[in-house]
């Protein structure tokens, strides 16, 4: 299953020289992370105020391939690699029409609220296979 979330470019998203400043990409897939699993139906909120979990980035294999400019209209596509009691892989696109240009690997945890880590709860690992 693949999530898809339009983002557009504007002009606090640019450089000097016009082009996507590169952290800016990492912000687009945060978004179409949060949209996703909001969409799943997980209520992160929820899952913090009771159970004292929340997901966590502990690793990003990013690669930039090609300049986002100003008014793009972009696609963040993101989909499961692989879930497992601890660790959550998705891979994320960000594309132009077909052209895809920044392509990361993310790897999410669990951790509660003390800093320590969780296990995946069950409940979650059901909704995402």
């Amino acid at each position: 299953m693949t999530h898809e979330l339009s983002i557009r470019v504007y002009y606090e998203d640019t450089d000097m020289a016009g082009i996507v400043y590169y952290a800016n990409y990492l912000r687009y897939i945060e978004r179409a992370r949060s949209e996703w699993v909001r969409e799943l139906g997980i209520d992160q909120r929820e899952m913090k105020e009771e159970d004292g979990l929340v997901f966590v980035v502990r690793r990003v294999e990013a690669d930039y391939l090609a300049p986002a400019k100003l008014d793009d209209l972009l696609v963040v596509e993101t989909e499961t690699v692989q879930l497992t009691g601890v660790r959550w892989i998705l891979e994320q696109r960000v594309k132009r029409g077909e052209e895809v240009l920044f392509h990361a690997i993310v790897t999410v945890v669990m951790m509660t609220e003390t800093g320590h880590p969780s296990r995946m709860p069950a409940n979650i690992r059901q909704i995402v296979h």
